[in-house]
């Protein structure tokens, strides 16, 4: 059969008999993308090659109904090896890297204060060292939500704070609250704000949504936790909105507006089409189809990220920073290595742009507990 069916596609005659190919319509349909994630050690159900699944319907988010993967790993490596305790604790480290990245901003802003905002050096500087500048200190305040700068909680919301003000818009304060509830309750509808919500699936599930999505992503982030679930400020809300307001307020007094604006462009930069920024959509969506909800990066810009590529491995221990994390990977190389994670994050945005098996629909969700009960509850009562 097979020989027969490369005698007609290799026939002279124009017309291709389509009666060969039992119903297809063209030689491309069913053919898939080539898959994105690898696997550093293959094992008996996944050899890095081969697609583990059938791709997801785009039309809604794939519905788990088991327990988030992070805590019964996290159980599994702490009996296989106890050690990975001595990893865990704050990492002096980071409070002088902050201070040194803060002060690089501010640097800069003031040194295109005379420089017009819309000029190619201050474009440029602004993507490239700004964007990566910002991004540092996106993730040097998502390594300080979880107390790992100092040994005092009130010294890492200082630090935050103090991190937040190159950033320019008010944000430390609240991302705590929602990022810890992203540990807790992973893929939770209406918990996690990390997912997205109906009304993007709806509006931005193709290429020109999902090329939006990639550029304005920063405002999703920003937007989108006030919407799905509002939090109740605290004096550190105040703190942390006084402090920005009053910082920006001098900077513009002082120097006039530009250097703000280099600071606003840094961090739309930090979270559009920035090679850094690739960590937002590489993290959490789902790829290959796979069931599987995190995803790493061991790539070389994990020396600009605080080593966020190594995400499952800071699922797992939340209370393990940044600086320890490649250990981390390295102790349990048993539990890492057959996880398939990422290549790229620059690829992971070109990748969720072109390819129609990944899109805003690609996140894994699962009903909040209380929910589950219910609905069981009420099922149940008609049968």
């Amino acid at each position: 059969m097979a020989g027969s069916v490369q005698a007609v596609c290799n026939s002279a005659s124009p017309e291709i008999d389509f009666s060969y190919f039992g119903g297809a319509e063209s030689f491309t349909e069913g053919k898939r993308s080539p898959r994105r994630t690898t696997v550093v050690s293959s094992s008996e159900t996944d050899d890095g090659v081969s697609y583990p699944g059938p791709p997801q319907d785009p039309t809604d988010f794939l519905w788990i109904m088991t327990e988030e993967p992070h805590r019964s790993r996290r159980m599994a490596i702490m009996k296989a090896h106890p050690e990975v305790t001595k990893l865990m604790g704050y990492e002096p480290l980071t409070k002088y890297v902050v201070l040194a990245v803060v002060s690089l901003q501010l640097y800069l802003a003031l040194y295109l204060r005379h420089t017009h905002p819309l000029s190619f050096r201050f474009l440029f500087i602004a993507y490239a060292v700004g964007g990566t500048a910002n991004q540092n200190l996106f993730l040097a305040i998502h390594e300080i939500t979880h107390n790992l700068a100092f040994k005092g909680i009130n010294a890492n919301k200082v630090l935050a704070v103090f991190a937040n003000l190159p950033i320019a818009v008010p944000y430390s304060a609240a991302f705590k609250k929602y990022h810890l509830e992203h540990h807790k309750h992973l893929g939770v509808d209406g918990i996690d704000t990390d997912l997205p919500t109906n009304f993007e699936l709806l509006c931005l599930n193709n290429v020109l949504g999902k090329t939006f999505f990639a550029t304005f992503q920063i405002f999703f982030y920003a937007l989108r936790p006030g919407i799905v679930r509002m939090q109740t400020p605290t004096r550190w809300h105040l703190y942390n909105l006084v402090i920005q307001l009053l910082f920006d307020y001098i900077l513009v007094r002082t120097f006039g507006v530009r250097p703000l604006l280099y600071l606003l462009f840094s961090s739309f930069f930090a979270g559009s089409l920035h090679p850094c920024a690739g960590h937002f959509i590489a993290e959490h969506y789902v790829w290959d189809g796979l069931n599987q909800e995190t995803y790493s990066y061991y790539g070389p810009l994990n020396i600009l990220a605080y080593n966020v590529g190594y995400h499952n491995e800071h699922h797992d221990f939340p209370s393990v920073p940044w600086t320890r994390l490649p250990a981390l990977r390295a102790l349990a190389p048993e539990f890492y290595d057959i996880i398939p994670s990422h290549p790229s994050w620059p690829m992971v945005i070109v990748n969720f742009i072109r390819d129609k098996e990944v899109g805003i629909f690609a996140r894994a969700k699962r009903i909040e507990k209380n929910n589950k009960a219910k609905h069981e509850n009420s099922s149940s009562d008609r049968e």
